[in-house]
């Protein structure tokens, strides 16, 4: 299959290449000529216009930073551009009411597309073990699903358009909240003279198990290997776990939902990122 791709950060430079290995061809566009080298290195056809890169395509990918971004490469580069039959699937995070006039104007042009936002980080995009959340119609999905798979190890279909996103939202408000209370915990165990490996390996196997404990553990040298043992570099980014926790928030909102602890971490999130925004989000043990 023919795909264009565009955007090639840290995840869409991955997920690119891992479409190659696939056996899909790539056109890759980017703002970046680094990353339009890097993915020029992994196989896939650079592109310096992303109108120029979705002709003559079966599907287009994006991953984007944002809803202004998505809405616009949509609108001025892909729609209209792209060949009517080809299939759109937007991998980004961004607000759902933008994910949901996005897909009802590509639908209205005869396209079929789907958001379908991801669970992982750097690490899953480039090995291809990533979780799609997808939304659309299940005739969409049908259509994305092969593509999808070849960059994850989940895909699945959430609902109609837009419930990718929602599920993104509430599934990474529910991390940041389980990572503050991880990181309460361990520290107060610390605190209390119990050693933390012992405190790991307690709660690790009874009712304090999550993931945030088990798979992502907050304290260096303590549980699975983490960004904790790097100086929490890599990983998921603070910045990126508050732009998600900004879009909860403002979810909620909207639909009047109660989210006491999601707004709390929101606000933890915000004085973390003021200065340590590029560190993983586990960082905020250190603010204990």
């Amino acid at each position: 299959m023919k795909i264009a791709f565009i955007g090639l950060g840290n995840m869409g430079g991955g997920m690119a290449a891992n479409l190659v290995k696939a056996g899909h061809e790539v056109n890759a566009f980017d703002l970046s000529e680094e990353a339009l080298e890097a993915a020029k290195h992994n196989g896939c056809a650079t592109f310096t216009d992303a109108a120029e890169a979705v002709q003559g395509v079966e599907g287009v990918v994006t991953m984007l930073p944002n809803g202004a971004i998505v809405k616009s490469v949509y609108e001025g580069s892909v729609i209209g551009k792209a060949p009517a039959g080809a299939v759109l699937l937007d991998c980004s995070t961004i607000d759902v009411a933008t994910a949901k006039d996005v897909i009802a104007t590509a639908e209205a042009a005869g396209y079929d597309m789907v958001d379908a936002p991801v669970s992982g980080g750097i690490a899953a995009a480039n090995g291809g073990t990533l979780t799609f959340m997808v939304g659309g119609t299940e005739k969409a999905f049908g259509r994305a699903e092969d593509v999808l798979q070849a960059m994850g190890k989940a895909v699945i279909h959430a609902g109609d358009a837009g419930a990718g996103q929602t599920a993104k939202i509430c599934n990474n408000m529910l991390l940041a909240i389980s990572m503050i209370g991880t990181a309460e915990a361990m520290k107060m165990a610390e605190k209390l003279g119990l050693d933390p490996q012992k405190f790991y390996e307690i709660s690790s196997q009874s009712s304090g198990y999550c993931w945030s404990l088990n798979a992502y553990t907050p304290l260096p040298g303590v549980g699975v290997e983490s960004p904790a043992d790097n100086d929490y570099k890599g990983g998921f980014a603070t910045a990126l776990m508050l732009k998600d926790l900004r879009l909860a928030m403002d979810a909620a909102q909207d639909v009047d939902a109660t989210t006491v602890l999601g707004a709390k971490a929101a606000e933890i999130y915000e004085k973390l990122a003021e200065e340590h925004g590029a560190l993983d989000f586990s960082s905020v043990i250190k603010t204990l």
